[in-house]
């Protein structure tokens, strides 16, 4: 399926939202299905398997989060939500129970069309089996065959700790991840919370592989929150 048949299920109680959202997406020949509550929602998701759900938190019924949840314990649909909360936490919660993105309102449509593309090239890449041998975001490339990092036709030395965190980010190149899950990820699970060891990591990786490392363009931060590849 091409991405611009693929249908978006808009789970959004605000008219005027769901109508921005709609025009931008069919304007782009993207199908659109929309659920007003919680409940719409699951009725929705059962029957008719959106390939991206574009999903506000202010539900009439209930929690986006605790519909993330739901969605989760028995479907892989990429989950971007779309809410007006900014608040850190808010941001860690709906990543750590399984959304995909996280974008705050109010939003451009070329960043929210941006992330759904990213949203669908991991889903594409993770229902095809196998991660692929070789990784190629931007300038980057990673061939894990070979464990050999290069960026544009300069290759890069890394330290093994280096490369996982740089593999883990890149297998999941524009979403977001949350400091926990890339530190369960790369270090194990009983490091989770030590934030410290990331940010000194993140910062050597950076001077590695950034042009300019004091304005990274490829590893980016989302403040409070964890970090983010690149995916152009």
């Amino acid at each position: 399926m091409s991405e611009s048949a693929a249908l978006v299920l808009i789970v959004e109680d605000e008219k005027q939202m769901r109508r921005f959202l709609r025009t931008t997406l069919t304007a782009l020949d993207y199908r659109v299905l929309e659920a007003e509550t919680f409940a719409e929602a699951l009725v929705a998701v059962t029957t008719h398997n959106p390939d991206v759900i574009l999903m506000d938190l202010g539900l009439p019924d209930g929690d986006g989060v605790d519909l993330t949840r739901r969605i989760r314990a028995w479907n892989r649909v990429p989950i971007i939500v779309l809410s007006a909360r900014g608040r850190e936490e808010d941001k860690v919660v709906a990543l750590d129970e399984g959304a995909d993105d996280y974008l705050t309102k109010p939003f451009g449509a070329n960043e929210l069309l941006a992330r759904i593309r990213a949203a669908m090239r991991r889903s594409a890449s993770a229902s095809a089996g196998s991660p692929p041998a070789v990784l190629e975001i931007g300038p980057l490339r990673i061939d894990q065959a070979k464990r050999e990092v290069k960026v544009g036709e300069k290759e890069i030395r890394l330290t093994p700790i280096e490369y996982r965190l740089l593999v883990c980010l890149a297998s999941n190149a524009g979403k977001v991840l949350t400091h926990n899950q890339i530190l369960k990820e790369v270090w194990g699970r009983p490091y989770a919370g030590e934030t410290h060891n990331l940010r000194v990591f993140m910062a050597a990786l950076r001077r590695k592989v950034e042009e300019d490392p004091a304005r990274p363009r490829l590893l980016l931060t989302e403040s409070g929150v964890g970090y983010r590849l690149k995916d152009d």
